[in-house]
């Protein structure tokens, strides 16, 4: 005989769809699969063939070698920027005044300022007129220094100025004479 199911019957009430425990095994019938293509594609890359990719899906990461993706140290990151947008020659201009106590020495740093780099010449400020004269005559010295730290053609040239004296010109205006001193009684 066979066996109908009758009205009241819970096979009859879900002819068309999965009860719980069926439910469960095809989750579970579903997942031994996947697990089974994983570990396939996992032992033909010990094997070193290529598992065989579905068409169309890009890879993401970059692999065992070198990629212009991978994570690149930061300076030449920004050396690179730097090149492209043609900032290399302020920034050499800005490496010089910025390291100045280490590219020529804490005991001519002490004495000298760099005020500027314009076009390869160097402008120092001197604290005194006897370190402008020993300045000039350290030049020959000073620019072969630079060159080895910081490139040949950075600074061709050296101008020393010597401190300049107090100035009572304040202001845009000003009459022409001897200023404050034919006042003074």
């Amino acid at each position: 005989m066979r066996d109908v199911p009758s009205p009241g019957d819970e096979k009859g009430t879900t002819a068309g769809r999965s009860r719980g425990a069926d439910l469960a095994r095809e989750a579970l019938r579903a997942a031994r699969e996947a697990n089974a293509e994983r570990a396939a594609q996992r032992s033909a890359e010990m094997d070193g063939r290529k598992p065989a990719r579905p068409r169309g899906r890009r890879r993401r990461w970059s692999g065992p070698g070198p990629d212009e993706r991978d994570p690149q140290p930061f300076g030449r990151v920004v050396s690179r920027v730097a090149l492209d947008r043609g900032w290399s020659p302020r920034l050499t201009d800005a490496t010089v005044l910025g390291r100045w106590p280490q590219l020529v020495g804490a005991d001519i740093a002490d004495h000298c300022t760099p005020l500027s780099l314009r076009d390869g010449e160097l402008v120092l400020q001197a604290e005194s007129t006897a370190w402008a004269t020993q300045l000039r005559q350290l030049q020959r010295q000073l620019l072969s220094r630079l060159a080895g730290a910081v490139g040949r053609d950075v600074v061709r040239r050296i101008r020393v100025v010597g401190p300049s004296g107090p100035s009572w010109r304040h202001g845009p205006r000003h009459v022409r004479g001897r200023g404050p001193r034919d006042t003074y009684g």
